[in-house]
């Protein structure tokens, strides 16, 4: 299908099942009624994305309390109990992080049984997302590799692990975010890349990577009023991430000061466009969604253009995450409409 529709990832937990509005909620229950809950919110918002007329959906991350830690809380050789403080994503936050303190194994699949459940539950195509490894290594505490490249590397190994069993498990596409992509443009290029290469090995699956200037969070807001009238950080990696192996390039347009040309350095990669806004609880318009499609079309084709949000919806309220989903939807129809015949007849001229 034509600018058919995905997410980030990420949505609101139901107020039943955690609390509302934060990156880090606390859960309402426990033990058996907690894995009910969690199965709950996940059918909820498979239906909620389903009626929106969204085309590839997630599981929108209803059994993690957060996207990194919900992995982190997997591994064998890392302390959660003595957590260390540590500025992230060069010290635009500061957070109590576990620390790495042997060699790092997984204690079993990580999720394997919300994958499975998502698949169940859906005949849509479905997209699942694991945090990339240089996001891991920049939010943890290291007192056992000495190297960031090696930590990577593990991480990217264990990631592999995962994506292999979620591939068998019936994902279409796996999704890794790396908004410390967006932070150590030099790094992305020196191993970065290479580590998403380790995570996707033997991976048969639609691979994507998702970077983001992040959350609708005030840090965020804080952090994007010092970029200057343009944020540019893209143009030191699409380059890169050009020529690698994966698939799809998630990331940030509407509302944002990224200068839109810069989707033409992914050349032969599929563009998962950020339609939608997720630090504001404006509803955009099907209109607005059409109209910034139609920009993004003068630097990617229509075959490989995908609506998307510009990031996760995880503290967001239920409803503004609901209306911005169905204006996604909405949008993407109307720009099918308004560019269809257009990107047809091109495909017909170069066939």
């Amino acid at each position: 299908m034509l600018f058919a529709t995905t997410l980030a990832g990420s949505l609101p937990k139901p107020d039943w099942l955690a609390e509302t509005g934060k990156l880090w909620p606390t859960w309402r229950a426990q033990g058996a009624e907690l894995a009910r809950a969690k199965r709950d919110a996940t059918l909820l918002w498979l239906k909620e994305q389903e009626d929106a007329g969204i085309d590839v959906v997630t599981d929108g991350e209803q059994s993690r309390q957060h996207f990194v830690h919900g992995f982190l809380e997997n591994v064998a050789g890392i302390d959660f109990e003595h957590k260390v403080k540590m500025g992230i994503r060069d010290n635009r936050y500061e957070a109590m992080v576990p620390v790495v303190v042997g060699p790092l194994r997984l204690k079993g699949r990580v999720h394997e049984t919300e994958a499975r459940f998502a698949r169940a539950h859906t005949k849509k195509k479905l997209k699942f997302t694991l945090p990339g490894p240089m996001t891991l290594v920049d939010t943890i505490a290291d007192r056992h590799y000495g190297d960031k490249v090696k930590l990577a590397m593990a991480f990217a190994e264990l990631l592999n692990q995962e994506a292999r069993g979620l591939a068998k498990d019936g994902v279409d596409t796996i999704q890794f975010d790396e908004p410390a992509f967006n932070v150590y443009m030099d790094d992305v290029k020196k191993w970065g890349i290479a580590a998403l290469h380790r995570a996707i090995k033997g991976l048969r699956c639609t691979t994507a990577v998702h970077i983001c200037y992040g959350y609708g969070i005030q840090a965020n807001l804080d952090w994007k009023e010092t970029l200057g009238a343009e944020w540019r950080q893209y143009e030191a990696i699409f380059p890169a991430l050009a020529k690698s192996r994966i698939d799809q390039v998630s990331l940030e347009c509407i509302h944002s000061h990224v200068p839109p040309q810069l989707m033409a350095l992914l050349k032969g990669k599929d563009v998962l466009v950020g339609v939608i806004d997720v630090a504001s609880d404006k509803i955009e318009t099907p209109a607005e969604v059409a109209a910034t499609i139609g920009r993004a079309l003068k630097y990617v084709p229509a075959k490989r253009l995908f609506p998307c949000t510009n990031c996760g919806m995880a503290p967001m309220q239920r409803e503004v995450a609901i209306a911005k989903l169905r204006a996604l939807a909405a949008g993407a129809q109307l720009a099918r409409g308004k560019y269809g015949a257009a990107a047809k007849s091109r495909r017909g001229a170069s066939s």
